[in-house]
């Protein structure tokens, strides 16, 4: 898991080491002292008195501890500025709660107070708000996307059940074909129940679509974009989810700890003279790896590199793990690139230029980026990635598109000239 969050601490050390047990409602406290013994509480709080309880118990000497739940993100917060330090712990790591015979909110909170105070908890990464509300937009785009398959799986059980054939074209749930499937010869309960899941498919598409605008506009505006959209197989939803999960890069010293915390990793038994490798861990954020093996596939599929590696592999290993084998590397290439600021090394510029091209229209950045145009958006990606003296133009559909200079930025506002005193 990650380090806890950088906080401000005091420079006295801390007095008391407070436990919290969080509930949706509310919470249970204890606090100890550096001899483990009960020194506060255990007192019962309702969440929404949070703020004026720790107005009256909190002070600088207390470091408090609580654990990763529902409202973990807001409780850290309040704590935050009254608190000697916060750390968060993730509830499987606290093995003395979890594998109890005897659980209770209170001992729940001692247990919390005093592996505290021995120093037995490392706390794991509390990301920004920005942060929180990227993966927070990305969760809410993947609850459209089951919301709606499940609507067309039951639609498309109509079609089973009454041996009717598709619509004509490869997206039959489009809504050009809205007036086929509402017209369909079937009656009662089942015509309700396929209105229904219409109107479930048509809103979760329009949610995803809002959701999507939202996210090409935070893209926009982050420089990071230009590093991962070069890669093969990232686009905006990709890049996006990646970002979300791993927040800042230099959380992560080396590649090695990136891929453990995307559960990346082979397992290992090393013990005596026994040294076993296993199947990846899938100890670690399961959108992340899911993101990445999406972008393997397509990868595998459109870049000569990634095309060699899986032929390579498939036969050896199969063709799942070998695309899990690629996600893995994307996944180093992603630290290397996003860490050292720089292009892919097996990048092709021309490729590269077209996806910037690609990227720019299809996310309508025009709408997030007055004034740039498509060339000069994809002269600033060429030129953050370094490959902008790598290629003059690139073709896309029947043209050929020239790469323009560099327009210079707009010249800041002369300032008025401030009135100067005459000399007495």
């Amino acid at each position: 898991m990650d380090t806890a969050a950088v906080v401000s601490v005091p420079a006295s050390a801390p007095k008391r080491w407070m436990g919290l047990d969080i509930h949706k409602a509310y919470f249970v406290a204890t606090a100890v002292n550096a001899d483990k013994e009960v020194v506060f509480g255990p007192v019962r709080v309702a969440n929404k008195d949070l703020k004026s309880w720790i107005t009256k118990h909190i002070t600088p000497r207390d470091a408090v501890v609580i654990e990763m739940t529902t409202n973990t993100y807001e409780m850290y917060d309040a704590l935050v500025p009254h608190a000697h330090s916060v750390i968060v712990v993730h509830p499987p790591h606290v093995a003395l709660i979890a594998r109890a015979q005897v659980k209770t909110d209170r001992k729940a909170a001692l247990t919390l107070a005093q592996l505290h105070a021995a120093g037995l908890l490392t706390g794991i990464w509390v990301p920004p708000k920005p942060v929180r509300e990227l993966r927070a937009l990305i969760a809410q785009r993947w609850k459209m996307v089951r919301l709606a398959t499940v609507a067309k799986n039951r639609l498309q059980n109509v079609l089973h059940r009454h041996h009717f054939e598709p619509p004509d074209g490869s997206q039959p749930y489009h809504p050009k074909h809205k007036e086929w499937w509402l017209g369909l010869p079937v009656e009662g309960v089942e015509k309700m129940n396929l209105e229904c899941d219409w109107e479930t498919v048509e809103f979760a598409e329009r949610q995803k679509k809002r959701i999507e605008e939202k996210l090409a506009e935070t893209a926009a505006h982050d420089d990071r974009m230009a590093l991962l959209v070069q890669i093969t197989g990232f686009g905006l939803i990709t890049a996006m989810t990646l970002l979300a999960a791993i927040g800042d890069i230099a959380r992560f010293p080396t590649a090695k700890q990136l891929v453990g915390y995307a559960g990346l990793g082979a397992s290992v038994h090393d013990s005596g003279k026994l040294h076993t490798t296993g199947r990846i861990t899938k100890s670690g954020r399961r959108d992340l790896r899911h993101c990445l093996v999406e972008a393997a596939q397509t990868a595998a599929r459109h870049h000569p590199r990634w095309k060699r590696e899986f032929a390579r592999l498939a036969p050896k290993i199969g063709k799942s793990k070998a695309k899990v084998a690629i996600a893995r590397r994307l996944l180093i290439l992603v630290w290397h690139v996003l860490t050292e600021q720089t292009a892919d090394t097996h990048a092709d510029a021309v490729q590269v230029a077209t996806a910037f091209y690609q990227f720019f229209h299809k996310h309508k950045l025009r709408n997030h980026l007055p004034g740039l145009r498509a060339m000069q958006f994809v002269r600033r990606g060429l030129d953050r990635v370094g490959l902008a003296d790598k290629v003059e133009s690139f073709p896309h559909g029947h043209k050929r598109y020239k790469i323009p200079p560099l327009k210079p930025d707009p010249m800041p506002p002369k300032q008025p000239k401030q009135a100067v005193q005459a000399p007495n």
